[in-house]
């Protein structure tokens, strides 16, 4: 087609268009941002004997004595601007704390923005942060922040888990609004970090303003947005002398109950039910290095409730963890993206092949595997090397089912007896460079099989952090014979490996990067991967200008190249151009952008769910994606986000007059703050597929008389697919350590099919005269309430309400109707759960200085 060609020219013509602004540099007058970092700046912390009361007051005489940190510099939305309203920090230590005193100057009180959000939510607000690099190695450190209205924020830093707001550690900050400044003041425990035993300390050190009212950030250390890397420029604290890393242990006990009520248990059983659970958490410093976390008997029922979607797709969906275990202290089991922790307490391996014979039932078929303990130990020595060990046992599971004439039940084994490990070594090296070791393995009892992964990783800064070499290897063993058959493992052994070099740092930056995944590649005991057997390589550029210039306080541009194949037998899968921008607008501070990709004719080989990959696949036309998107300034009372897209398919040349492909979607994401305390939150997608080719979902079934004709064939169907996704939340702050939330959300998702066909080998495809009906529509409906107290430094009580059902409607009751949808959604069964825990924090410490 024409407009297709020009299409393609235009693309090609972007992605050269990418290297101009390179050349062209910064306009006249501007001051160019160089692509190395500052020179780093020196504080003196002073030691004290006497108590500090914790008040946001800094009325203790020995903060005036102490040196003072000021001078801040702007990183945004003008780098390299000095601050008008200075910041004034000072650091004092004794044996057991840091302190950390702070003075934020302003222009007026009401200059001064304070929304009141739950701990680690970035609000409406200013905030003051203090980093800490206590190895000083410059790749890993701690933030501790704190806002206004006495919310606190912490976070951990590392090359694999960059930013980490998982994390959570026990310290105390108070702040107060005296007249036009404001004034933070911290106590950090030496408990809550890790450092050496050196006689004197020598720690990467920076602190952080921002001025939410200006939308500006300011750093003590300049940090340049040009230069690759965080931890890496910031300055040091020095003066800290003969401390000792303390006794790290806390234990937190927890107790909590659930009512439930499932009205589509089976009958003869219970739809209200009951239950308490006991357990704790354990963290125990073995040195001043390593610190082991242990949770016994754990209970994750009141985690967020998952975003269950419609999946026509042949790889599997992936979960965000919501777990606190495993999201905190994880940034060195993450090294090469080998661990998905979803799989620790997942669906059993034997879930769905449970089955029913005549006069029986299924009473009882749980859906998660039942943690007994996990514990992690992980740490970082003087010398840099970062050491992590994971282990987690998941109990024997079984599936009830009942003889309905006799009432006899009998146990079917869905998951046997698991224990799940991994071991990583990472050591830090030089100019911001690290090499990585990691092992992953599955055991399983019984007769069933076992799995192992191992992988080595490495990346090599050039001294001055400007280019950069990267890789990986990775090899996959797997032994044994599937779960409830006798059939051995087909995928024994198989590895992955990847080799990366590019320019990293100053305004323009580029990549090449090639990847390997063999046809036996599979790490998906305790990883996940959507798809081996590919050969894929991409070159990379990008663009940003980080200075305000005309109306705009910034702006990038990015380009991508990328091309693969399947592995074995090496053939053609996919060509594509990428082409993105975005700008932020210097008074409004609206941003918009767009991404652009133009995908090339593509063979699909996993569409048809083939064993064995290369005879069959589906065939894509090319195609033309576009996306634009726009948020407006989130400091107004109300703010809205913004996307539409267009997905446009050349014809498919291979069945003359089947109608043209087309993708729509589109996003709305209003917010509107009712003060400081109130906030409403929306989201809505939608998208509309029409004349989408794929894989009927639920493939072909034995016990359907209109299936039987196409048995051993590849049934692939035309269809529309509309999917709307809506969710509502609420959230009402009562206090900086009180809080409750409320989401609701409801997807639904109907796909409606015009006509079927059967796949050949080579990609052909014959009209199927297939007459049953496989339309179908799926929904999903959760609540999610939750009331929240932090009572005392790490102890909580929590209150959730759940509320879940998932309809999936089929064949003659599909409907493609949203309202009736969610009329049917509402008025069907739901399941109901309300559940109260109690956590509380002991700390060894404590416990001694009360004794004493």
């Amino acid at each position: 087609m024409p407009c297709t060609a020009t299409l393609r020219r235009l693309l090609l013509g972007l992605c050269v268009l990418l290297t101009l602004p390179a050349r062209a540099q910064t306009t006249p007058g501007a001051t160019p941002i160089a692509a190395t970092a500052a020179p780093k700046k020196q504080l003196q912390a002073q030691r004290i004997t006497e108590v500090i009361k914790l008040d946001g007051v800094l009325d203790e005489a020995v903060w005036q004595q102490a040196p003072v940190a000021t001078d801040f510099v702007q990183q945004r939305p003008n780098p390299g601007v000095p601050e008008r309203h200075k910041t004034e920090v000072r650091v004092l230590y004794d044996d057991a704390n840091l302190y950390v005193g702070a003075i934020m100057h302003d222009i007026s009180p009401d200059s001064i923005l304070r929304e009141m959000t739950a701990r680690d939510q970035f609000g409406n607000s200013d905030l003051f942060s203090i980093f800490l690099d206590t190895y000083h190695d410059q790749l890993n450190g701690y933030n501790f922040t704190v806002t206004p209205a006495g919310v606190q924020l912490d976070a951990r830093y590392s090359p694999a888990g960059g930013e980490d707001f998982n994390w959570n550690a026990v310290w105390d900050a108070r702040t107060t609004q005296r007249g036009t400044d404001w004034v933070a003041e911290m106590r950090i425990p030496y408990s809550a970090i890790r450092f050496s035993k050196a006689p004197e300390q020598l720690w990467g050190l920076n602190f952080a303003r921002q001025r939410k009212r200006d939308n500006a950030q300011y750093f003590w250390n300049e940090v340049k947005p040009a230069v690759n890397g965080f931890v890496n420029q910031w300055g040091e604290l020095r003066g800290i002398r003969d401390v000792q890393p303390p006794l790290r242990l806390s234990l937190t006990p927890y107790i909590s109950g659930y009512v439930n009520h499932n009205p589509l248990n089976a009958e003869g059983t219970r739809r209200t039910t009951t239950s308490f659970n006991g357990g704790a958490d354990i963290k125990w410093g073995i040195n001043e290095s390593f610190t082991l976390d242990a949770t016994l008997v754990p209970d994750f029922g009141q985690v967020q409730s998952d975003n269950q979607v419609l999946n026509l797709s042949p790889f599997e969906v992936q979960f965000a963890e919501n777990r606190q275990f495993f999201t905190e202290g994880t940034e060195l089991f993450s090294k090469g993206n080998l661990f998905y922790s979803r799989r620790v307490g997942a669906t059993p391996i034997g879930f769905y092949d449970v089955e029913a014979g005549a006069n029986e039932k299924i009473v009882r078929n749980p859906a998660e595997s039942q943690l007994l303990n996990a514990t992690k130990v992980s740490g970082r020595t003087s010398k840099g090397l970062g050491v992590g060990v994971f282990n987690a046992v998941s109990r024997e599971m079984h599936a009830t089912i009942r003889n309905t004439e006799t009432g006899q039940e009998r146990e079917v084994m869905t998951q046997p007896l698991s224990n799940y490990s991994i071991a990583v070594l990472d050591q830090s090296l030089k100019n911001n460079s690290y090499v990585s070791l990691i092992n992953t393995n599955v055991t399983r009892a019984g007769r069933t099989y076992d799995a192992n992964v191992t992988g080595g990783l490495f990346r090599f800064n050039d001294q001055k952090n400007a280019y950069a070499l990267d890789g990986s290897v990775v090899y996959s063993r797997r032994r044994g014979q599937g779960f409830g058959n006798d059939e051995p493992i087909n995928d024994q052994d198989g590895y992955k490996y990847t080799v990366g070099v590019g320019k990293i740092s100053g305004n323009f930056t580029w990549d090449l990067n090639h990847r390997i995944e063999s046809d036996s590649y599979n790490p998906n005991d305790l990883g996940i991967l959507f798809g081996n057997n590919n050969i894929t390589q991409s070159a990379s550029v990008a663009y940003r200008k980080y200075q305000p210039f005309w109306k705009v306080n910034n702006m990038a541009f990015f380009g991508q190249i990328g091309h693969s194949l399947l592995y074995k037998p090496t053939r053609y899968q996919s060509l594509y151009f990428y082409n993105g921008f975005n700008t932020t607008f210097t008074k409004s501070f609206l941003q918009i952008g767009y991404d652009l990709q133009y995908n090339a004719k593509t063979h699909d080989f996993f569409e048809p769910r083939t064993e064995r990959l290369g005879e069959y696949f589906v065939r894509v036309p090319a195609y033309t994606d576009f996306v634009a998107f726009v948020n407006s300034d989130t400091r107004k009372q109300f703010s809205y986000g913004l996307n539409a897209g267009v997905q446009y398919y050349a014809q498919d040349g291979g069945q003359p007059g089947r109608p043209r492909r087309t993708r729509y979607s589109f996003g709305a994401y209003p917010r509107y703050r009712v003060n400081n305390h109130l906030t409403f939150r929306y989201s809505l997608d939608w998208s509309q597929n029409h004349n989408q080719i794929g894989y009927v979902n639920g493939g072909l079934s034995d016990d359907e008389p209109l299936d039987q004709p196409f048995r051993g064939q590849i049934l692939l169907g035309r269809r529309d697919v509309s999917t709307v996704s809506n969710v509502l939340s609420v959230a009402y702050t009562f206090t900086n350590r009180m809080s409750f939330t409320l989401r609701t959300r409801h997807y639904t998702s109907t796909v409606r099919y015009q006509d079927f066909t059967t796949l050949q080998p080579g990609g052909p495809e014959t009209p199927a005269d297939y007459q049953r009906r496989r339309d179908n529509t799926y929904n999903a409906f959760n609540v999610d309430a939750v009331y929240s107290w932090w009572f005392a430094p790490g102890s909580q009580i929590s209150v959730v309400w759940k509320n879940a059902n998932s309809p999936n409607i089929q064949a003659n009751e599909f409907t493609p109707l949203y309202f009736r949808n969610l009329t049917n959604t509402i008025n069907t069964p739901h399941n109901n759960s309300l559940s109260v825990k109690v956590l509380y924090y002991l700390d060894y410490l404590a416990f001694r200085k009360r004794r004493a």
